[in-house]
């Protein structure tokens, strides 16, 4: 049987193609996002009383009120607005499946969707597979500050979404409250939708605060904004996230959702929702938690050949390689993995015209003493480098 297939160039993400190489070759795994530590020990007494108690049944399609009802909580305490748990906010699998849904919800065959490079690479395919195409604007190193002048000329008549995500992965920047105005006076008085990838809105550095589309009056209203659990509970594989919207991109949203997903394991919610209520400052301290860990990396490696690149936000730092090799990154970042045994994420695969670069992308959600062993044997391969 033959057929064509709808994403014929897509082949294995960049994250599994590492990681299986660090595998394959025994090497320290930095490059892949998720901890090596445990969760909260009440995160995980809640789980398995939740079992216990019986909660094992299908959950609401849009998810439990009790979750939902503990997220806008979260939100109050966060924008200082109420959203309507039942009407403006919806449980998925993971950030990713409500970037999908969103996705679906408002980008039709022949439209066309705005992301920025370097992108994370969810979004092409969805927007492929709803028959859309995405228009790429490049973000150049080392500052990957947005063009807004380019974005207006970016935008057309086909333009119906606008992806932004901040804290941005893998340039871990952030942005500014001036670049929500700017985007909202280029879409002004255009039909077109916001989806807001803000999952790593409580990790931000240095004193800045995270500029929400839900904390501006204007774009707000024309928003999804998505979330996960995972990164804001250090449990990456429940794949709890979460969409807020206004209630008619909701009910758009939540027609894919029911076809897709329909539902998110109830357990889970669960014991998300009585973790909350019994911890809701939990993630309050994420920021300064990451940061030490972001600090201690960049010591580490500060008298090595790979120089860090100031990192705003997310859990991720960059360094730069060039003072050690000027190959292009994806072969430098195998390299590594045969010869320092440690695994990286080259940036390259994230744009869709990769500028000159020599970035790799480190995740610092790890125990220190992993941290530590990372930089040892990436300044001995740096020291290895020097000498030869």
């Amino acid at each position: 049987m033959r057929f064509s297939s709808k994403l014929p160039d897509v082949g294995t993400t960049i994250f599994t193609v590492m990681s299986r190489r660090a595998l394959e070759e025994g090497a320290l795994n930095i490059g892949q996002g998720f901890p090596d530590y445990p969760i909260d020990p009440r995160l995980a007494e809640a789980i398995t009383g939740v079992i216990t108690e019986g909660h094992n049944q299908y959950a609401p399609m849009e998810g439990i009120t009790e979750l939902r009802e503990q997220i806008a909580r979260k939100l109050q305490l966060s924008h200082g607005r109420r959203f309507d748990p039942l009407t403006e906010i919806t449980v998925t699998c993971g950030a990713t499946e409500a970037l999908y849904d969103a996705i679906q919800a408002v980008v039709g065959a022949g439209e066309e969707a705005l992301i920025f490079d370097p992108a994370y690479d969810a979004y092409e395919p969805a927007v492929r597979l709803a028959g859309g195409r995405c228009v790429r604007i490049p973000l150049a190193p080392p500052d990957f500050s947005f063009d807004w002048d380019r974005v207006k000329r970016a935008i057309g008549d086909r333009t119906r979404l606008v992806i932004i995500n901040s804290p941005q992965n893998p340039s871990c920047t952030v942005a500014q409250r001036a670049d929500l105005d700017a985007l909202a006076a280029a879409i002004r008085d255009r039909p077109i939708t916001v989806l807001a990838d803000e999952v790593y809105e409580h990790v931000i550095f240095d004193g800045r605060r995270h500029a929400s589309v839900l904390g501006h009056d204007e774009l707000r209203e024309r928003s999804f904004a998505v979330y996960s659990f995972g990164k804001a509970l250090h449990a990456t594989g429940w794949r709890v996230g979460y969409c807020v919207a206004p209630p008619d991109l909701t009910r758009e949203l939540r027609k894919v959702h029911q076809f897709n997903t329909f539902s998110i394991a109830a357990p889970l919610q669960h014991a998300v929702a009585r973790y909350l209520d019994r911890c809701p400052d939990a993630w309050q301290g994420l920021s300064a938690f990451f940061q030490a860990k972001r600090d201690l990396l960049v010591r580490l490696l500060g008298a090595s050949g790979f120089k860090p690149v100031a990192s705003a936000g997310t859990y991720f730092q960059l360094v730069d390689y060039g003072n050690l090799s000027g190959a292009v990154d994806a072969d430098f970042a195998d390299r590594l993995i045969r010869e320092a045994k440690i695994a990286t994420i080259p940036l390259s695969p994230f744009y869709e015209a990769p500028p000159p670069m020599t970035l790799l992308r480190l995740c610092t959600a790890k125990r220190d003493e992993t941290l530590r062993l990372a930089a040892e044997r990436l300044c001995a391969f740096s020291d290895r480098q020097t000498r030869g």
